[in-house]
Parts: C-alpha cells; sequence; structure tokens
C-alpha cells in the first residue's frame, strides 16, 4: 500500500487528438509527491511515447478499474495551470468545440528554465496596489472620462470593486494627451485603486507602445507587464511568470496576452473589437472578446470594449443587456470629430469634368494643398503594394496568371507583371477575351499612390507607411507638426504630434465592394480610425473639411459613409444589428464551418441528428483568401475549392442555429471531430464554430 496521501493524478495530455480530450489517471511515486501538485507540468507515458501534459488534480482513490501507470516525471514545480486558468480554458474549448489541450497551447507558453531560474518567487519590494490615488474622489480629475456621462460613474464603480461592462465609443483626439490610451490608464488606476489588478489587450505593437507609455506616465513602470508575440521565448515567460506570482498587478499586450493569469483581477478591457488581429489563427480560433469575457466573469471584474465605432457582436451585446453603451453627447462629439466631406465618382463634374472620377479628384487634391500650410496630411490607401491588379485597357477583363490563374499585379513601374499567388512572372501574351495587349491598373497601391502625390506636390516630404506585418518590430515612424504627406495603409497610420490637418481616404469602393458580411462595419471602422486622427473641426474658419472620402459612389444612400459624415457609430451597429436579425444572420444566431470532401459533408448533413431549428446552408467550393466565395442559401446543400495552384481544397457548409441551440449544435460536432480523430479519417471535416463573417 502507498504511503502518498492522495496518490492518483488526473493528467491533461497533450497528444493533439479530439477523442483523447479528456483526464487520464497516473499514480504518483512518493519520489514525486512534493513537486507532483495541482497546475505543474508533467511528463507521462501515453501509448508507448513519453508526452507532455499538466496534472489538474489529486484523489484517493482512481475511477479507472485497471492498472495505472506512474507518472514519470514532474518537469517544473511552478504551478502555472490555475484552477481559475483551468475554468476559463475549459469555457473557451466548449464554446468553440475544441479541445482543451488546444486551447492549453494558446494559453500557457512554452517552458524556459532559465526564466524560471533567474526570477525569485518573492519580491524583496512588493508593489503597494492602493497607494496610487484615483478618481473615486468626485473632486479628483477623471481625465479622458470627464468628457463622458457616465464616465466618471464608471470609474466609481470600478474602484468600488464592482463589476460594471461598458461598450465605449471613443471621442476622436487626434492622438492628444486625453486619447484613448490616457483612458484606458486612468480606468487602470482606478482598478488598482480599489486593490485590484489590471489586464488591458490591444490589436497590435504599437498600440501597445502607446498604452505602456501612457501607463508609465500615470502608474510607474513597476506595476504592469508587456506580454507579445514578439518577445523572445525568456522575455515572454519572464514576464508571463511576473504575473502568475503577483509581482505585478497587470498585464498589457496583444492577443497572446488574453489569457494572463492576473492575480486579484478587477478590470478587463481591450480596444477596436473590430481589428481582425484578435482573431486566433490556431484552433479552435476562439477571438479575443470571449476570452477576457471568460477572464471578467471568473474573477467578478469590469469589462470594457473601446473603440471609435462598435461592431455588430458587441452591440448584441449591448442589447442583451451585457455591456451598458458608453458615448459622449452629441455636442461633445460635433465638437472633437472633424468635419467630412465626399469627393469623387462624379461629384463636383461641374467644375472638375472627368477629373472629379480621378484617383485623386481635384477637391481632395485642394484640400491637401491647402491643409499642407498648416501641417501634415494623411492618406490613406486601401492597398499596398505598387499596382496590386491590372485589367484589360480595353475591355476591364481582370489580368490572370497563365499557371495558376492568380491575379497579375506590377511591383514597380519598370518591372514585368508577376502573380501575386505563385509569383511567376507572367508570359507576353494578350488578353483572353479580346486580344489587347494594353494593359491598366484596377487598384493603386500605397507606393504608386506616393509617387503621384510626389509628383503633385513638389517639394513636399512624403512618408510612406505598409502594412503592419510590413513595420512589426520597427518603431512607429515620427510625424511632427511640420507639412508632410503620410500615405499609409489601414491599420498603419501614425500618430502625428498635435493631429494632422487634413486625411484623405482614397478608393472608398475598395472598402464598400468586399464580398463579405462585415463589409460596411469594417469599411467605417478603417475610416474613423484614420480620421479619428484629424485634427477637430471645431476653430477652423467656416468649419473647413479636414477629412476627404474619396471614391464612394453617389448614386445611392450608403450607411457607413452616412455614418462617417455624421460620425455616428453606434447607429450603424444598430441598423446592422437589426438587418441581421432579420435574415436570422450571426451574432443573431450561431454559425458554424464544416470544410472537407463533399461526399463526407453531404453523408453528416443526412445521417447526424442535428438541433431542431437548424439551417444548413449550401455546399460551397471554398476559394482562396484573395477571392470572393459564395454565401450560403438556408436550405440544405454543399462546394470544391481551389487554391492557388488549382488543387482541389474541399467543399465548405454552413450550420445556423438559434444563439440558444449554440451549446447543442457545438457538442454534436465535437462529436464529429471526435469520432473522426478515433477513425483517423483523413476525410474528417475542418470545423470553425461561432463565425461572424459568411464572406
Amino acid at each position: 500500500m502507498t504511503s502518498v496521501p492522495d496518490p492518483i493524478a488526473s493528467v491533461v495530455v497533450d497528444v493533439g487528438l479530439a477523442h483523447l480530450d479528456r483526464l487520464f489517471e497516473y499514480t504518483i511515486p512518493p519520489e514525486l509527491d512534493d513537486a507532483a501538485q495541482p497546475g505543474v507540468r508533467v511528463k507521462v507515458t501515453f501509448a508507448g511515447r513519453v508526452v507532455s501534459g499538466f496534472l489538474v488534480s489529486r484523489a484517493a482513490t482512481a475511477t479507472h478499474p485497471g492498472r495505472l501507470a506512474p507518472l514519470r516525471t514532474v518537469v517544473s514545480t511552478e504551478a502555472v495551470l490555475t484552477p481559475t486558468l483551468l475554468g476559463i480554458t475549459r469555457r473557451i474549448a466548449q464554446r468553440y468545440a475544441g479541445t482543451l489541450p488546444d486551447v492549453l497551447r494558446l494559453a500557457v507558453p512554452p517552458r524556459h528554465a532559465g526564466a524560471e531560474k533567474a526570477l525569485p518567487r518573492d519580491v524583496a519590494d512588493p508593489v503597494d496596489l492602493t497607494d496610487v490615488g484615483g478618481p473615486a474622489d468626485p473632486a479628483i480629475d477623471a481625465g479622458p472620462w470627464a468628457a463622458y456621462p457616465a464616465g466618471p460613474a464608471f470609474l466609481r464603480r470600478l474602484r468600488d470593486g464592482q463589476d460594471p461592462a461598458a461598450s465605449w465609443l471613443a471621442l476622436p483626439q487626434a492622438g492628444g494627451p486625453d486619447d484613448w490610451p490616457s483612458a484606458f490608464a486612468v480606468a487602470a488606476q482606478a482598478a488598482l485603486a480599489g486593490g485590484r489588478g489590471f489586464l488591458l489587450v490591444v490589436p497590435d505593437y504599437r498600440d501597445v507602445a502607446r498604452l505602456e507609455r501612457a501607463l508609465i506616465e500615470r502608474l510607474g513602470p513597476r506595476r504592469f507587464v508587456r506580454l507579445t508575440a514578439d518577445q523572445g521565448p525568456q522575455a515572454r515567460y519572464t514576464a508571463w511568470l511576473k504575473v502568475l506570482r503577483g509581482h505585478v498587478a497587470g498585464a498589457i499586450g496583444t492577443r497572446s496576452a488574453a489569457f494572463a493569469p492576473v492575480r486579484r483581477l478587477g478590470l478587463v478591457a481591450w480596444w477596436d473589437d473590430g481589428d481582425d488581429l484578435y482573431e486566433e489563427p490556431r484552433s479552435p480560433y476562439p477571438h479575443v472578446r470571449e476570452v477576457l469575457a471568460a477572464q471578467a466573469e471568473a474573477a467578478g471584474a469590469a469589462l470594457l470594449s473601446g473603440g471609435y465605432t462598435r461592431t455588430v457582436t458587441i452591440a448584441q451585446w449591448v442589447a442583451d443587456g451585457r455591456m451598458r453603451a458608453l458615448s459622449a453627447d452629441r455636442h461633445r462629439i460635433r465638437e472633437a470629430a472633424p468635419a467630412v466631406t465626399l469627393a469623387g465618382e462624379g461629384r463636383g463634374g461641374e467644375a472638375d469634368g472627368a477629373a472629379a472620377r480621378a484617383h485623386l479628384p481635384p477637391a481632395a487634391w485642394r484640400a491637401a494643398r491647402a491643409a499642407l500650410e498648416e501641417g501634415p496630411v494623411l492618406v490613406q490607401v486601401p492597398r499596398r503594394g505598387y499596382l496590386p491588379a491590372l485589367t484589360c485597357q480595353d475591355c476591364r477583363t481582370p489580368a490572370r496568371c497563365g499557371q495558376c490563374g492568380g491575379p497579375l499585379a506590377l511591383d514597380a513601374a519598370s518591372d514585368r507583371p508577376s502573380c501575386r499567388w505563385c509569383a511567376r512572372p507572367a508570359a507576353p501574351q494578350g488578353c483572353p477575351a479580346c486580344g489587347s495587349a494594353r494593359w491598366r491598373s484596377a487598384v493603386v497601391g500605397h507606393r504608386r499612390t506616393a509617387e503621384e502625390l510626389g509628383r503633385a506636390f513638389p517639394g513636399v516630404p512624403v512618408l510612406t507607411c505598409g502594412s503592419r506585418a510590413e513595420a512589426a518590430g520597427q518603431p512607429p515612424p515620427v510625424v511632427d507638426e511640420r507639412p508632410r504627406l503620410v500615405i499609409a495603409t489601414p491599420g498603419a497610420e501614425p500618430v502625428a504630434a498635435g493631429g494632422y490637418a487634413a486625411a484623405l481616404l482614397l478608393d472608398a469602393w475598395a472598402f464598400l465592394d468586399r464580398p463579405a458580411l462585415d463589409a460596411a462595419q469594417e469599411a467605417l471602422r478603417r475610416w474613423t480610425a484614420a480620421a479619428a486622427l484629424v485634427r477637430p473641426a471645431r476653430g477652423t474658419t467656416g468649419r473647413q473639411a479636414r477629412v476627404v472620402l474619396c471614391g464612394a459612389p453617389d448614386h445611392m444612400a450608403i450607411p457607413p459613409v452616412e455614418a462617417l459624415v455624421r460620425w455616428a457609430p453606434d447607429w450603424l451597429a444598430d441598423r446592422e444589428l437589426a438587418e441581421r436579425r432579420e435574415l436570422g444572420l450571426p451574432p443573431a444566431a450561431w454559425m458554424a464551418q464544416l470544410t472537407g470532401p463533399r461526399a463526407e459533408l453531404d453523408r453528416l448533413r443526412r445521417t447526424l441528428h442535428w438541433p431542431a431549428q437548424a439551417l444548413l446552408g449550401d455546399l460551397a467550393a471554398t476559394m482562396p483568401a484573395s477571392t470572393p466565395s459564395s454565401t450560403p442559401s438556408s436550405t440544405p446543400s454543399s462546394m470544391p475549392a481551389t487554391d492557388g495552384e488549382g488543387a482541389d481544397r474541399g467543399y465548405r457548409m454552413l450550420v445556423r442555429v438559434p444563439r440558444e441551440q449554440a451549446a447543442a449544435l457545438n457538442e454534436l460536432l465535437a462529436g464529429v471531430r471526435a469520432h473522426g480523430s478515433a477513425r483517423r479519417d483523413p476525410a474528417t471535416p475542418a470545423l470553425r464554430v461561432g463565425l461572424t463573417d459568411v464572406g
């Protein structure tokens, strides 16, 4: 008989197989009794292999009737899987029909032995959480939150240890002292003043840098750490351990920080919910908002979603009562928002003639010329590159690669066209439709736009900012108050000191023409992100135009354009939500996607016991990410997909149920995944649940 108390260990084994997504029992040898505590990393023997896992709990007796294998070793005595973190990861796995080991890979960073040894378990000079001041007293300045009627009350509740949940529509502040990083810092200060910690998540490294500066200015550098994917293994694990051990009171970072185990968590906040960087590219593909909502619920913490716009999902949360709207009154919005005018697509045709439809309409050129006398001008270009798409000069047929069918593009004025998919240079050939050998640009990229504007404004410095991926790890460019043109793609716009004198938002149609359910809200999100960097219209003579939207169709009313001109993002979110409710589309419904061979999808559609109100969409061929795909109908059906080389990639089936049946659908689909895993069936469909877009 063993002398070890509670000698049975329940272990989450990291084997990557869905049908083995459960706890397995092992005996604890006497020599591992002290080290084998709940939450530690262990090594076990599984199916003849040595694999990693987490020890979840210990018990006196086993539920398995057979003989149990012993634990091989305890990797580290650091209890990295806390009970709270285990509960959160289980909830995320259930919500996305995933497996617990998959979610744990996202939640717990890889161990770095050197970091564990170098970091002391106890700090000699622990941080006093309450010694930060704060806005509990109405006489204390609430900073940026004073501009919002409910702002001071939100801070008071936060400091008093309550759990308010708010969808905050931020005023555009042109990067000034009351901009969103400062507001987040004040909210973090309120949480600390109440003796609680904070977790703040932002889309990319530049947002982290802005937020870090604001927090250091208000709280000092010792009360929080930064968690980002670009940190080295030791630096990231050291920062994560500081959070786990309670050396710091808060954490900030990008998507990878969402699972941070902050002690006594009091505030969970994230900026710009609609940013696609919040969508995890690894299975089971959780969105940051769901992870943070689970964190807040587990800790009884306040929840804050901030942005210049409100996504439809957050609008649904507001409608459901999960959040309260927190915004400024219309008078304050009119004072803070820049004036917006429209140009191009025939507007101003009587005065400007055919030039009114140019890539840079005369009205935009005049606005830029006038603004350059006052400061820098931002030019937002939807596409990066030089000429990312070509068409026939005569018949407008898109230019395609003769090898894979991908779109042809020009990387520079002197280059030959090449394929964006396979990168092969295009062979000399005429248009397949009319035989013409002349090509024209269908879309103008940011580098070509910089060339054109450099010629249009000789002597004016031009700064180009490409995609966020290209700039990753580099310091943000510095834009001072001197006149210059800043050409940037969406999401890469640098903040200018004192704000931009004007912004030109080119090729509005490129956002509006996207074959996606969220095209309208994404267009407004991109436009407001750039427009918010412009100085407010207040104080300009005759309310001069500061933001010029170019290329929006003029033959119809377009809701995102109207929302930009009025600066009414809440109106657009409510409108989009109402339309989706009528059509039964997410987030008003719960939707899942199965991708695999057509025969297997047809079989599942016929044989599974789907929830009573499930609607199975037409099977549609999956397409490359850069091309439009078909949208589903609400009748049973299936579709093939090709990648850049034209190979078959399978079919896609969409399943839609009312939100109250989401758990039943997830359980069913998790069973499909587990059954296919047990059979090692290569035809098992890939799953994604909780879709918010079907484009």
